[in-house]
């Protein structure tokens, strides 16, 4: 509480004050709400042992509220070192030491036991480590002790190979263990599973330090149907590195924009984190997600005005190639046919059979003739995947996979024309063959693929964990300009690679210059060229509709707070350098810059800009804000320009996309898979944080883990 109820006493009101919890009295105190009065637990506790008069009951049933002579009382209480006060609070203090507890007492170990019962906890740790850190399963289907089961799981397997390996450990482990601590049980395996879990935690919480962090969230269903909501930390370390850590895994009962707030900070103040430190939001993009009104950005930002959403810049990426697939016709129609051949062509193991088939004959072939040069993950097997409206980057490749196995695709669809088991199978292998043995097939297919490939390009350069906004809106631009480029200057090249294509694959080209027959009305002519159809009504639309999607999809790139942390960028010696662009970003974070730290900041701008231009070789070469960052932090200039530098951190920190948490899932389908589908929550999350976060959880020693094993609860085995 920050506050307590004022009681009026004589002439002056009166009240409990906070900070007796913090003085001497801290171990025994205890305030009730209810009462607005103050117990000393350890007379509580003990009460019936020693006290036996009446004047106890002021601090262990009516409560002491006396606020005018608090202290002196207090002192009264505690009295000298025989009081009664003190024989009862070295009774609590024994209480709470677990290695005094009666299992202790009874069980004296020697110093033998102990060491064996190190060494036997170590062997588990050790195997569980390796099992976590590659998201392998615990157990398996028979864990009996018959030396002739050899299905007992990974846990008990390489723990028995690890004792055979290690003689010494082979002596005090399963059964050579006393067979009441053995730490091999299920729910053993899931303490040291938790106990990992939290270390790997309080590993990343440190590198935090209590600093602002921005949050990426979003929710998918397990294999088991349950709705999970994953958490991602995004900051700035101590190093001045921006990083992405998973922090956890929730189920949530329903995903409206309030459940999953709830949830949210709830897993925050699990780590001691406060809402109020959040200074940036990334989500897909759902209404649930960035709804005006009522959705989860707008709700923590009612609590934190400062965290500042954005749209994941990869599934934008993404919702722009759908755009154009329901904008443009004959793109829409080229996606059909793609798809339907992927259904025909991989409708059976028989049909994928000849595909691979005909791949290796075709690879031999050019072997041969030396077109293609043989060597390691050259020529790998090319599979037919299905592109998704979600899956960022399947078009891109489904298209790259076309091209290279076309004929392949041809070659099974005029064996299922010819072979197939039913008259509708035949027909339709029959009219695709006349759909993608075409011209304009062939041309759409170029150029989606050359649009797509920018695409696909900047998706991966997005989707990089230590990306900055700035730096994403630069390859952003970067892309627009390669695809306005294209349109002018790239027609002519495409057109000379779909005519190589067709000359190869024996596909009629058409004369350009003749009158275009649209295929709905082949006796109407649309009074333009065939060569004009392609260009301007395919060609040019292709792209204006890419660029303008990218346009309209990322409007944020023109708001005063992206133009203030361009302003920041190192590269070129701050050539865009712009101190009120700069001094207007502070102002978007009032809680950071009132109006003192506003003016110290102009005046630290002004000696900033000229160190980093003075030509200090620690500043040269740098790529953009993150490498910056790091610089600061390297040549110890943190502190000096700590409000330059707390700016930058609060540029990093703004999230790009969301890949870490897509990436969360996907683990989470590894970890919790078919045949392991009914792990519990708990011990889901717990495998999660060490397997995703394995690179922390690598340098997390066994002794802490050890550690909290230990105090989780009372052990038979004591150290």
């Amino acid at each position: 509480m920050d506050s307590y109820p004022p009681t009026k006493i004589g002439k002056r009101v009166r009240q409990f004050c906070k900070i007796w919890f913090e003085g001497p009295y801290s171990k025994w105190l205890e305030y009730s709400v209810e009462k607005d009065s103050v117990y000393c637990l350890c007379c509580y506790l003990f009460k019936d042992d020693f006290f036996h008069g009446s004047t106890s009951e002021f601090y262990t049933k009516t409560g002491f509220r006396s606020w005018n002579r608090a202290l002196e009382r207090f002192r009264k209480h505690v009295g000298d070192v025989n009081s009664i006060h003190n024989k009862c609070f070295n009774k609590m203090l024994d209480l709470s030491n677990h290695h005094q507890s009666i299992q202790v007492v009874i069980d004296k170990h020697s110093q033998k036991v102990k060491n064996e019962y190190r060494m036997r906890l170590e062997a588990s740790i050790d195997v569980s480590r390796l099992l976590l850190q590659y998201g392998l399963p615990f157990r398996g289907h028979d864990e009996s002790e018959s030396s002739n089961s050899i299905n007992q799981g990974f846990f008990l397997g390489l723990l028995r190979w690890h004792g055979d390996k290690h003689p010494d450990v082979g002596k005090v482990i399963l059964e050579n263990a006393p067979q009441n601590d053995t730490l091999t049980c299920p729910m053993i395996q899931k303490d040291i599973a938790n106990a990992c879990a939290k270390e790997t935690l309080k590993a990343i919480i440190g590198d935090l330090n209590g600093d602002y962090f921005g949050i990426l969230v979003d929710e998918s269903k397990d294999i088991s149907h349950k709705e999970q909501m994953a958490l991602v930390l995004r900051f700035v370390n101590k190093n001045g590195e921006v990083v992405e850590r998973f922090i956890g895994l929730v189920h949530v009962s329903d995903t409206s924009a309030c459940s999953l707030k709830k949830a949210i900070y709830s897993l925050l103040s699990v780590h001691s984190l406060s809402p109020s430190k959040i200074r940036g939001q990334g989500y897909d993009g759902a209404s649930n997600m960035k709804g005006e009104i009522n959705g989860l950005k707008t709700l923590i930002m009612k609590d934190s005005p400062s965290a500042y959403y954005i749209h994941c810049f990869a599934h934008q990426l993404q919702l722009t190639l759908v755009a154009i697939a329901k904008k443009h016709l004959d793109v829409e129609d080229f996606f059909d046919h793609v798809s339907n051949v992927l259904n025909v062509v991989g409708g059976s193991f028989k049909r994928r059979d000849l595909l691979r088939d005909h791949q290796a004959k075709k690879l031999e072939q050019l072997f041969e003739s030396g077109e293609v040069q043989k060597g390691q993950g050259l020529h790998q097997e090319r599979g037919l995947q299905r592109p998704g409206d979600t899956r960022w980057g399947s078009h891109f490749k489904t298209l790259d996979s076309f091209i290279v196995i076309f004929s392949s695709i041809v070659h099974v669809l005029e064996m299922i024309e010819l072979e197939g088991s039913t008259s509708s199978d035949r027909n339709q292998a029959e009219y695709l063959l006349t759909k993608i043995k075409t011209f304009k097939f062939i041309f759409v297919l170029h150029l989606m693929l050359k649009v797509l490939a920018m695409s696909n390009e900047l998706s991966t350069i997005l989707q990089k964990k230590d990306q900055d906004i700035v730096n994403a809106v630069e390859f952003l631009n970067i892309t627009k300009k390669r695809l306005q480029d294209m349109r002018e200057n790239g027609w002519e090249s495409l057109l000379d690679d779909v005519s190589s294509f067709c000359d190869v694959h024996d596909i009629l080209i058409p004369k350009l210059d003749e009158s275009y027959f649209p295929e709905k009305s082949k006796r109407k002519s649309s009074g333009v060229s065939y060569a004009h159809h392609l260009c301007v009504e395919v060609f040019f639309v292709v792209i204006d509709v890419q660029l303008q999607e990218l346009n309209d999809r990322f409007d944020v790139v023109s708001s005063d707070l992206l133009l203030g942390m361009g302003s920041l960028n190192k590269v070129n010696s701050f050539c865009n350098f712009d101190k009120g662009k700069i001094m207007t970003l502070a102002k978007c974070y009032p809680s950071e810059f009132d109006d003192g730290k506003i003016r110290d900041l102009s005046y630290q701008l002004d000696t900033f800009i000229i160190h980093m231009r003075s030509g200090n070789p620690k500043f040269s070469n740098l790529q953009g804000i993150r490498d910056l960052a790091k610089a600061l932090v390297e040549a110890n200039l943190a502190e000096t320009y700590s409000l330059v530098y707390l700016l930058v951190k609060l540029t990093l920190i703004l999230p790009v996309a969301t890949a870490t948490v897509e990436r969360a899932f996907s683990s989470m389908k590894h970890i919790k898979n078919e045949v392991r589908n009914s792990i519990g929550n708990q011990y889901l999350n717990d495998c999660l944080v060490c397997y995703i976060e394995r690179d922390v959880f690598r340098n997390v020693s066994n002794d802490v883990i050890i550690d909290r094993f230990q105090n989780m609860k009372t052990r038979r085995g004591q150290l």
